[in-house]
């Protein structure tokens, strides 16, 4: 298997290549240069094990890790339970929360780390991993490398733009973990993850790579849930539509790629708080970034989605056919938190902000489109991680998980800095000395 970059203009690559390079050296994002087809007998089939269905499904890109080697490693990273609930009668919930730092992000930043600090292992170098978060990514890339010999991490975050919570899990942590607060924005810390990646001076002394899902060994592992999500339905459900908490799309991408593969999926349903970029594009055929503006939903405030150029390659930049497999809507704030209290009241079920805006996106999209479908909306973050927001909501308190607890008494030793890139290459190259 090869990879090769959404801006076509650097060679195509290994594995291990991609996986280390993060970005590559166009400044593209890597692809798989052909995905396997899987007949749908073969999901259908399938048992509902996340580490046995990601085995099968990674098979054809790990070139360079032997099989059984990839196999311990999925079975140690997928080692926690990734339910479906039944909320109503014609949708479903897949919590993806119940990782280490109960955040979807666990599912494949656990198994980056794994490929990553084999492949280290056996080259004996030192792995400097660049991380830009507006929330749970670098948490639990930072919770996920903490400690990897070999690897060590710096989480780039907008300061004052995550929640008390969110800060918690990776601020708090030392050794070979590091957080930087950024003066900006989202957009701002990823930007300079990008030109850190890209500075070629810099990257002659330092190894980086990217552990944010423009790296491609953070987009891959999450296709395995949403086969996992599909193995665990009725044989006799209506045909499956996926509606994805969307901020800069590596989730949605990643269930678009094992659709290609073969996994029977109607339709996909990308939700929006109102940084919508995406979903202004597929409504006006312009894709116009912009900057991003604060929401609840905090992981989603994103205004130039960089998994968008994956998005674009998978399509030929055909507007038509992503149309056909893609719906989007957008929901702000008042309507997020109107959908907390509503589901919670009727239900008992508790949302999270970014959940709950996939869920009114879904609802949005069974209400233009009726017919007879399955929803299966993806909970991405557990709704304690939000509890400033969401307990005034709902007239509780939300009991804080022991794994959570323990963080909340440690200091923040995070460093601020400048969103400049001169102030990245000081602190790399004089932690590097």
């Amino acid at each position: 298997m090869r990879f090769v970059s959404t801006a076509g203009q650097a060679p195509a690559v290994d594995f291990a290549t991609a996986l280390r390079e993060g970005l590559a050296p166009d400044g593209g994002l890597y692809l798989p240069d052909a995905l396997p087809s899987y007949p749908e007998r073969f999901f259908r089939e399938l048992r509902p094990d996340m580490a046995a269905i990601g085995t099968e499904l990674l098979r054809p890109f790990h070139d360079g890790i032997p099989d059984h080697a990839a196999a311990q490693l999925i079975r140690e990273a997928f080692d926690f339970d990734v339910p479906l609930m039944r909320l109503e009668e014609d949708l479903y919930v897949l919590e993806l929360f119940h990782g280490p730092t109960l955040a979807f992000k666990d599912v494949a930043a656990r198994l980056l780390a794994r490929l990553l600090g084999w492949l280290c292992r056996r080259e004996d170098r030192l792995l400097t991993v660049l991380v830009a978060t507006s929330g749970d990514t670098g948490s639990a890339v930072a919770q996920a490398f903490h400690r990897v010999p070999g690897s060590r991490v710096v989480v780039l975050y907008p300061a004052g733009r995550v929640s008390s919570l969110q800060e918690k899990l990776f601020a708090t942590l030392t050794g070979n973990v590091r957080s930087l607060a950024v003066d900006g924005s989202f957009d701002d810390c990823q930007r300079l993850a990008r030109a850190a990646l890209q500075d070629t001076e810099l990257r002659a002394r330092v190894l980086l790579t990217s552990a944010n899902s423009i790296n491609v060994g953070r987009l891959l592992p999450q296709m395995t849930y949403y086969a996992h999500g599909f193995a665990q339905l009725p044989p006799a459900a209506p045909p499956v539509v996926f509606a994805v908490p969307s901020g800069n799309f590596g989730n949605l991408t990643a269930g678009l790629l094992v659709h290609r593969m073969g996994l029977p999926v109607a339709r996909f349903v990308a939700g929006n708080n109102v940084n919508d970029a995406v979903t202004r594009y597929l409504e006006n055929g312009v894709f116009a970034p912009r900057p991003a503006v604060l929401t609840i939903s905090n992981a989603m405030d994103v205004g130039d989605p960089s998994n968008f150029a994956r998005v674009q390659a998978l399509y030929g930049g055909d507007l038509g056919a992503l149309r056909r497999d893609v719906l989007a809507s957008r929901h702000d704030d008042t309507e997020t938190r109107h959908a907390i209290r509503d589901v919670y009241r009727r239900t008992g079920y508790l949302f999270d902000p970014h959940t709950a805006v996939a869920y009114l996106a879904l609802r949005r999209a069974f209400d233009r489109e009726p017919g007879d479908r399955t929803g299966v909306v993806l909970a991405t973050a557990h709704p304690v991680k939000f509890r400033e927001e969401i307990e005034p909501l709902i007239g509780r308190a939300i009991p804080m998980p022991e794994r959570l607890a323990r963080f909340l008494e440690q200091p923040v030793c995070s460093r601020p800095m400048a969103a400049d890139l001169g102030a990245l290459r000081s602190f790399l190259l004089a932690w590097d000395s």
